[in-house]
């Protein structure tokens, strides 16, 4: 059985045909956002249904936060908090190393967040965080609500100053910068049932902001939910069939073939190297011959 599509020659080198794609859990409903902590040698991810955030390591799989105020995606910040984006709470937190959590925020402009979806974290410690209106348009604990907003990206600065920097996109969803920070890619999922357009947008960063935001790739079948970039600057994305490979040029590398709708990834392992895939039911992962750049 092959789990590499090869649609570039260079794809060939960034994939070991002998690794193949291994399931490590399974039993979500829909695993999201997961993130990488190599002090620990696990991986948290969220089962968005079920409202609890799950451990993967190799030893197995255990209940992390359970209750977890319907999470989606996470991160880590600079020292290595967990950053993650609540669904239920329609706000964006941090988790301390006692475990307490701590507000980031809930709202802009005296409003409330519709639902952040997707988080990173700059090298300069700002928080930047994507906000469709998903989360709100479910019916989860009757959380079910209008939008206050319209569906942005937003940045919170390091002294916790909220501001809207992308407001022109349908539904931003995932989100990553380039290696050197100097490119930011948003997927915009589109909004539900509306037939919008589903691509990945890049801007270019200038001051601190993007601006020039043109479409970089669109993602067939299926759409781009998480995205990741590798250290030479290439874009892996979610897809319906498994993840692609981008180039920084936006020419399709590749894909990596996986059974199950995919809704994110992340980098992790010791060398940085193995990617973690949440799709669908199940949690899968791969080692590649590219290292990502996602903290720590």
């Amino acid at each position: 059985m092959s789990f590499f599509e090869v649609h570039d020659p260079v794809f060939a080198t960034y994939v070991m045909f002998n690794a193949p794609v291994k399931r490590l859990a399974t039993g979500l409903d829909w695993a999201e956002g997961p993130v990488w902590f190599g002090d620990q040698n696990c991986l948290l991810f969220s089962d968005i249904p079920n409202n609890r955030i799950m451990r993967w390591s190799e030893e197995g799989l255990t209940t992390f936060r359970n209750p977890a105020n319907y999470t989606n995606g996470h991160t880590r910040d600079r020292q290595g908090r967990l950053v993650s984006c609540e669904h239920g709470g329609r706000r964006v937190t941090r988790t301390e190393w006692d475990g307490s959590i701590t507000v980031l925020a809930d709202g802009y402009q005296g409003k409330r967040f519709n639902s952040p979806n997707d988080v990173i974290v700059a090298s300069d410690g700002a928080v930047w965080f994507t906000d469709p209106h998903y989360g709100i348009m479910t019916d989860y604990e009757g959380f079910k609500a209008p939008e206050e907003l319209p569906c942005s990206v937003y940045r919170i600065a390091p002294d916790g100053t909220v501001e809207a920097v992308i407001t022109d996109m349908a539904c931003p969803n995932g989100l990553a910068f380039s290696p050197d920070e100097s490119r930011l890619y948003v997927a915009d999922t589109g909004r539900m049932f509306s037939g919008d357009p589903q691509h990945i947008k890049v801007f270019d960063m200038v001051g601190g902001r993007p601006v020039n935001g043109r479409i970089f790739h669109s993602i067939s079948p299926g759409c781009a939910d998480g995205i990741r970039v590798d250290s030479d600057g290439n874009l892996w994305s979610s897809a319906a069939d498994g993840v692609h490979c981008i180039a920084p040029d936006g020419r399709l590398l590749g894909k990596i073939l996986v059974p199950e709708i995919v809704s994110n990834i992340c980098f992790g392992g010791r060398a940085k190297h193995r990617l973690f895939i949440t799709a669908t039911t199940s949690v899968y992962s791969v080692i590649l011959n590219r290292r990502g750049v996602q903290w720590p």
